[in-house]
Formats: structure tokens, C-alpha cells, sequence
């Protein structure tokens, strides 16, 4: 794994490293040109192999004749549905094309020209590219050495420049890290005041660590934190774009403005039929991502690859040189693999996948780092 020596000089004289068009950081496979071959392995956008489960594409299919109409009778459900799912009321959610179009909704609805926005570094380019857009300022604060947040300097820049909205993914993506509980904790209790802490949990269903928990219970306290989920990972729809925030009504009704008001009913039913198994479809597929991800760390420690400690369904491996050149090696040999993300330019970030998809990457990559 990643040790915590030389951690700080590689992030800290890159804070203000050139970012990616937006476009580019989410039209993953647009990226990846040229001839490639037909059995390609994608490895690339965090997806999860196993696609929707059974009982989601049956509501599917089941639904497509009936897909020319809006349906709104059925969202008062859906969203009492999605709120006992979480142990809330449906006063506490609000739902979105995927989670991304509410993390953009929290971005509009809680900074202003004088309420910057904070961030962790790196992590998700999705917030800072949409305050960017609204010419909004971003203050980026790196990761700890161990690369988690830095909750205290977030606080202290969050008072200081009077911040509106504080953006944290946990686990946190590209890293695949964890911000610990306690540290979670701390920051809640010192917010400033008027400053809503937003805490993307795409990815919490992967994570197996005690120190990995939930920032939801806040939500229930009624603090000002906003929880964003997804059922693009763990439950495999990516392309289905379903997701939902949770926070006290009043921050939701600050964010319920900005995101579109019609949810496919296409993916109403699919989340709704993923949810009634929800108890046994997620414990199932978090061991099978844990064992396949384990293979690969096992793998990686036999060959004295460093990587950084995984708590999600991807993870970063150091291939001791600028990752750029060794990325865009991989596709024509049938592999493809996250992009660059400076400042972590020695980092390879790949998602796991299946049993033959993690066999062939460790053909095509070893071929790679052996030249």
C-alpha cells in the first residue's frame, strides 16, 4: 500500500494543477479513440459488472409499453419508498438523474458569488466544474497523508472565507479512501454557521472498514448535511440514473428548485424493485466486489506494487512513473482504465470488475509495467 513518505510534496505543489473539461471527466468511454478490440475490457468509469439485478430489469421490460406517459401518481410512493429505505420521511429526500444532478442542485442552492465552495483534493470533479461554470470560487484543501480529508483546515478556510457549501466524498473517489467517523463527527460539530456540508456516499456500500460510517444519523439530528446516494455502483445502474439526497426539509427545499422536476418512471421501477431485495442484494454483491478486490491486492503486494488502501469498487495503483503514457497504453491491448488525476500523476485508478475482466487486466497491465 501507500505509504504516508513523499505523500505531502506530491500533493501540495499541485493544488492548482490544471483540471479536465467537464465533458471529459464524464464521458468516460468517449475518452478511449482508435481501433480497439471487439472483447474489450472496461475498467474505466466505476461501474459495477453485474450490471441491474434480475428483478430490476423484469420492472423494466414490464414497463417500457407504459413509458410514453409521465406518471406522476406514482412518485408520492416512490418517495415514501426511498425514505423508509433510509429510515427517514419523505420530506428528507429528493430525487435526481442520478446522484450527480443533486450534487449540482446542492452546488446552486448553497453558494453564492461571496459563499465559495470547499473541496477535498482530489476527488470528484463534479461540484468545483459546476461552481466553476457559475463563476463561483473553489478552494481546494489536499488530502492528509493518509488520504483522508483534512476536516480541521476545511473548517478553519470554512470560516474563514465564509463558505456556503463544503463538498466531501466518502469513500472518496478517485482514492477510493475514507475520511474515519470521528473525523466525520468532528467536522459536523464544527461547521460554521449558515455552512451545509454535502457528503457524497456513492460508493459507502463497498466499504468494510469500522472507521467507514454513514453520515445519515446527522441528517436525522437535523444538521446541516446533505447525504447523497447513487444506484449507479453498488446496485449496477448506471445507465439507469437513478439517485437521491437526504437532509432536513428546509435544506431540501433549497435544492428542490434546481433539479428537474419529472423522474423516468423507467427508473422508478427498476429502484423500486432493487430496493425490496435490497437486504440480501447488498451484502451479496459487497463480498463478491470485496473478494475480487482482495485477489488484486494480494496480486499487487507479490509484485511490491504500492496502491492506496481500498475501501470502494476501484482503486489507485502507483506504477512509478506518470500514469498518462502507461493509461493510454492499455486499450489497444484490450484494456481500459481511468484517466489521469494530477495531482496523483504516478496513480492508475481501475474499477473492479469480474473474475475474467481482473485476469485479463493483470495480463495487459504487467505486460505494460514490464515494457
Amino acid at each position: 500500500m501507500i505509504t504516508r513518505r513523499g505523500f505531502a510534496a506530491r500533493i501540495g505543489a499541485a493544488v492548482a494543477a490544471g483540471r479536465m473539461l467537464p465533458e471529459m471527466a464524464y464521458a468516460q468511454r468517449a475518452m478511449i479513440q482508435g481501433d480497439l478490440p471487439k472483447d474489450m475490457v472496461w475498467l474505466n468509469a466505476n461501474e459495477n459488472p453485474l450490471g441491474p439485478p434480475q428483478s430490476s430489469l423484469a420492472a423494466m421490460a414490464d414497463v417500457l409499453s407504459a413509458a410514453g406517459r409521465y406518471h406522476y401518481q406514482e412518485v408520492r410512493d416512490f418517495y415514501a419508498a426511498l425514505a423508509r429505505s433510509e429510515d427517514l420521511q419523505p420530506e428528507n429526500i429528493v430525487a435526481g438523474c442520478g446522484s450527480s444532478e443533486l450534487l449540482h442542485a446542492a452546488v446552486e442552492a448553497f453558494t453564492a458569488p461571496d459563499r465559495p465552495l470547499i473541496v477535498m483534493h482530489p476527488t470528484y470533479e463534479g461540484p468545483p466544474e459546476v461552481a466553476r461554470a457559475m463563476h463561483r470560487q473553489v478552494i481546494q484543501v489536499p488530502l492528509l497523508p493518509d488520504y483522508s480529508a483534512d476536516v480541521r483546515k476545511i473548517a478553519e478556510a470554512a470560516d474563514k472565507i465564509h463558505a456556503g457549501l463544503i463538498y466531501m466524498c466518502n469513500p472518496n473517489n478517485p482514492t477510493a479512501s475514507i475520511t474515519p467517523k470521528a473525523e466525520v463527527a468532528w467536522l459536523v460539530a464544527n461547521l460554521p454557521p449558515d455552512n451545509v456540508l454535502l457528503i457524497d456516499e456513492a460508493y459507502i456500500h463497498f466499504g468494510e472498514s469500522k472507521e467507514l460510517e454513514t453520515a445519515l444519523p446527522y441528517v436525522r439530528q437535523a444538521k446541516n448535511v446533505v447525504v447523497a446516494r447513487t444506484f449507479s455502483k453498488i446496485y449496477g445502474m448506471a445507465g439507469v440514473r437513478a439517485g437521491f439526497v437526504c437532509a432536513r426539509p428546509e435544506l431540501i427545499e433549497r435544492m428542490r428548485p434546481f433539479r428537474n422536476n419529472v423522474l423516468s418512471i423507467i427508473a422508478i421501477r427498476a429502484v423500486l424493485a432493487a430496493l425490496a431485495e435490497s437486504r440480501t442484494l447488498l451484502p451479496e454483491r459487497r463480498a463478491t466486489n470485496a473478494r475480487i478486490r482482495g485477489e488484486l491486492c494480494a496480486w499487487l503486494r507479490e509484485r511490491k506494487l504500492p496502491y492506496i488502501d481500498t475501501q470502494a469498487n476501484f482503486m489507485m495503483i502507483d506504477v512509478g512513473r506518470n500514469a498518462r503514457e502507461f493509461i493510454a497504453k492499455m486499450p489497444p491491448m484490450g484494456v481500459a482504465v481511468g484517466r489521469p488525476f494530477p495531482p496523483l500523476d504516478n496513480m492508475l485508478r481501475v474499477t473492479i470488475g469480474t473474475d475474467p475482466e481482473m485476469q485479463k487486466f493483470r495480463d495487459v497491465f504487467w505486460r505494460v509495467y514490464r515494457g
